[in-house]
């Protein structure tokens, strides 16, 4: 009498032949965390003698996968990464909307409705070449005309038949940055096996060159603004000798003043409009102290006693935590950053010189360099992180230029060889 057998285990996984003679093999992952949904991994074996060994192995690969947990878990698109990406990311609030605003203009869409899992290097590739040649993506092809509002509206001559423009190798960096972003916690959430960020080549960044201001021009530009309005030109005085960020320079508060000890301490900066603005931390959330030399404490003395002398002619009394620069008599808010660059913009045009408002933090950086303050100091003056090499980086050239002149002091010490 034959021996019963016990109940047959039941086979994971399925694997079917398809019309075109090749093998499929299917196998269950669960349930999706994100839709909700069955997820399955498949894959697709071609047709030959050794299809139905090969499909074997597939499927003990994509089990053994299953079992230890290395298969993606969803099949989300990349409009969901990007959503639950930025519920999670901890980054300023002028950071998220410079984030959400390239998403929502630029990668929903093109990639939003992709599964994440089937985004490779390929089509990132693809998307930022089609971005380097028209923001528009329009491949040389588009016959339609760039309105000048999407409001309705009657056409005159701002409205103009489209002209390619390419979107700046910068922003399609900060793209990149992004997406770099959303799929490495694609990846450690399990939703992607790899990242394909890893196989994507962005346009490669510039040399740095900061060009700023020569001496010259530098004192053109303060003595234009000493005549025009004192505290302004304390405000532009501050932000050479310091090489402090616009934010930060509107953000400074006087309670950050220690003229006695000549030390100004950069703890915040501010951002948004003139009735929403907000307090933030410095660019790298680090507080930094800069000594003051004489000259800069005395017109800071002067700018106070200024501030004072009129608010005690309107009967108000400024707050120890007032701030140091402000176009209110009281000084509780503080001047708004886009306003300063915008007044700083009309005031070098006049003057016919090409610079902006951020090169004065590059004027300050390569004098200090030039002179011969070590790097060290620099970066600290400067807020630099990585204990100068951010400094090395963008100011090489300064850094060349004053070891030579070390190295000729160093010379000139030295005895020279006898005849």
């Amino acid at each position: 009498m034959a021996a019963r057998q016990g109940p047959r285990k039941r086979t994971r996984g399925s694997i079917r032949a398809l019309p075109s003679g090749a093998l499929q093999v299917r196998v269950y992952a669960g349930h999706d965390p994100v839709t909700g949904r069955q997820n399955y991994l498949t894959e697709v074996v071609p047709a030959g003698p050794r299809a139905a060994a090969e499909a074997e192995k597939v499927r003990t690969r994509l089990l053994n996968q299953v079992d230890e947990r290395r298969n993606p878990t969803t099949r989300a698109t990349v409009n969901q990464l990007l959503d639950r990406y930025l519920d999670v990311v901890d980054i300023e609030e002028t950071t998220r909307r410079t984030y959400v605003g390239y998403i929502d203009l630029y990668i929903r869409p093109v990639l939003g409705r992709l599964q994440a899992g089937r985004v490779s290097g390929e089509v990132l590739d693809s998307f930022y070449a089609q971005l380097r040649r028209c923001r528009q993506r329009c491949n040389g092809k588009a016959t339609h005309v760039d309105h000048r509002t999407r409001a309705k509206h009657e056409c005159d001559e701002r409205c103009r038949p489209h002209e390619c423009k390419p979107l700046a190798a910068s922003t399609v960096r900060q793209l990149h940055w992004i997406l770099s972003g959303a799929f490495d916690r694609a990846v450690r959430w399990n939703w992607v096996a790899v990242s394909p960020m890893r196989s994507a080549e962005p346009p490669a960044p510039p040399r740095s060159n900061p060009q700023p201001p020569s001496p010259e021009d530098a004192a053109r530009i303060l003595n234009d603004a000493w005549a025009k309005d004192l505290d302004w030109g304390t405000f532009l005085w501050l932000a050479t000798t310091t090489g402090a960020r616009r934010g930060e320079l509107c953000g400074l508060r006087r309670s950050y003043l220690d003229l006695d000890e000549a030390i100004l301490t950069i703890p915040a900066s501010v951002y948004g409009s003139r009735d929403t603005m907000r307090e933030k931390d410095t660019k790298t959330h680090q507080q930094r102290r800069i000594a003051l030399d004489d000259d800069t404490v005395q017109i800071l003395r002067e700018h106070l006693h200024r501030q004072d002398q009129i608010a005690a002619d309107l009967g108000i009394t400024i707050a120890a935590d007032a701030f140091l620069f402000s176009g209110d008599p009281d000084c509780r808010r503080p001047l708004v950053p886009d306003s300063v660059t915008q007044r700083y913009a009309r005031l070098v045009a006049r003057l016919g010189i090409n610079t902006t408002l951020h090169k004065l933090r590059h004027y300050n950086a390569t004098e200090l360099l030039a002179s011969g303050v070590d790097l060290r100091t620099v970066a600290g003056r400067m807020g630099h992180g990585g204990g100068g090499t951010t400094t090395l980086k963008v100011y090489a050239a300064w850094v060349a230029d004053a070891d030579r002149q070390a190295a000729a002091k160093l010379a000139e010490r030295l005895p020279r060889p006898l005849a």
